[in-house]
Order: structure tokens, then C-alpha cells, then sequence
């Protein structure tokens, strides 16, 4: 605890002059911190390789910034290996307000994500995903159905869910026309144990699809990454 009584980030102790930044300021973190807070609760998230200063704060004040998402309602999901981090509603079994807004996703935007996750998850040694959408929209055919003769609906529906990544920023594009870099934080968004039951449940949807139907059913909704991105 300084003098001030103004407590410091975790490893140290800080003065006034390093918390306090404007008269009448009553906050607790360092600036770094604050705007830390800031890119997490504007979204989609916080990566090292788009907000490296960032992310450095983050690491040197995580405990700090995690007690101030609490306050919130929110906790904070970090990946330090993948040096991604976002917030989302507490999961805490209390009656909380939910501060961060939902999405819901449709039968082909699940499909979508959960094939971006597994190529991203078939990665190793650090090397960004990179994916087409034409390569992808192949791998969602499976679920057009047999006799869906409706080839040009379909693949209009594949592209709006692939837009709403780009959206959500779990895409963003390269310097390569055509490829996008799926974002490391969808290693976060869905655990094991969800992903394995969504796939189970939508590998029955698939198969129940009527033949020649030009609707997949709308069934999930999830707490993505929230979509109005800034860089510090």
C-alpha cells in the first residue's frame, strides 16, 4: 500500500503521481491498466501481436485488472501461451446483469466456427491459421444436404457466415487477397467439453435436415468477442 492509501499493481508499489492523472481522479490502476480495461470492454479482444504495449500491461497488472472486470460481472480469459485475452459475462452461479452482449448464430455460423477452430487447433509451433474462404465454404458442403439443389442459396448463406466473422474479427484479412488469419482466441470462445456436445448435436441437425430444404435451423446463440475493435 503506497502513502496515499492508493493500492499499486501487483509487484510493486505505486506513487500518486503514477495512479492518480487527473484532479478528482478516484481510480486505483495506472494508465496503462486503465487503457488495458479499455480495449478489453470495447472488444473483440486483446492479442500481443495487435496490441503489443498492451499486452505487456496486461501481464505486469493481471491481477489488478482481473479484480476491476469482477466489479463488472466479468471475468477475464487469458491464453498466455497463445498471448490472447478477452472478457465475458461471469460464469458464477450468481444473478448477474449481463454487460457483454451475446450473438446468436445460426446452424452454418456454428458450423463455420467450429471448422476454424479445429484448423486453427491442427496448427502447431506458433504460425498464424491461414484460410480461404472458398477452401472453407467446400468443407461446410457436408451440410447442404443431399438433394438441396439450391446451390447458389447456400453458398450466399456461407458467405453472410463468414462475413459475420470478419465481423466478430475471428477473420481479419492479409496482405494476401483472399486468405484471412483465423484469430488465436477461438481457442477460448467454446471449451472442450461444449464443443464436443455442439458438434454431437449438430451432427444430428445435419442428418435431420429435409431434403431439398433451403433452411438450416437457427439453434444456438454464444458469447463471442464483442465487434468494435480498436488498436491502442
Amino acid at each position: 500500500m503506497s502513502e496515499s492509501g492508493v493500492p499499486g499493481p501487483a509487484g510493486g508499489e505505486e506513487s500518486v503521481s503514477d495512479v492518480v492523472l487527473w484532479d478528482g481522479d478516484n481510480g486505483t490502476l495506472r494508465e496503462p491498466s486503465r487503457r488495458v480495461l479499455v480495449q478489453l470492454l470495447r472488444g473483440p479482444y486483446l492479442s500481443a501481436s495487435r496490441h503489443g504495449n498492451l499486452w505487456t500491461a496486461l501481464l505486469s497488472d493481471e491481477d489488478a485488472v482481473r479484480s476491476s472486470l469482477a466489479d463488472l460481472f466479468l471475468d477475464l480469459v487469458t491464453d498466455h501461451a497463445a498471448q490472447v485475452a478477452f472478457v465475458r459475462n461471469t460464469s458464477a452461479d450468481v444473478d448477474a446483469p449481463k454487460v457483454m452482449r451475446t450473438a446468436t448464430l445460426t446452424f452454418l455460423d456454428t458450423a463455420l466456427l467450429l471448422h476454424l477452430r479445429q484448423t486453427l487447433l491442427q496448427e502447431s509451433g506458433g504460425r498464424k491459421t491461414i484460410v480461404g474462404a472458398d477452401e472453407v465454404a467446400d468443407q461446410l458442403q457436408v451440410y447442404r444436404g443431399k438433394d438441396n439443389a439450391d446451390i447458389a442459396g447456400f453458398s450466399k448463406r456461407i458467405n453472410s457466415s463468414w462475413q459475420k466473422m470478419v465481423k466478430y474479427g475471428l477473420l481479419a484479412a492479409t496482405s494476401t487477397e483472399g486468405r484471412f488469419e483465423v484469430s488465436p482466441v477461438l481457442r477460448l470462445v467454446f471449451g472442450a467439453e461444449e464443443i464436443a456436445a455442439v458438434q454431437a448435436e449438430y451432427r444430428r441437425l445435419a442428418a435431420e435436415v429435409e431434403p431439398g430444404s433451403a433452411e438450416l435451423p437457427d439453434t444456438d446463440s454464444a458469447e463471442l468477442p464483442d465487434t468494435d475493435e480498436e488498436t491502442e
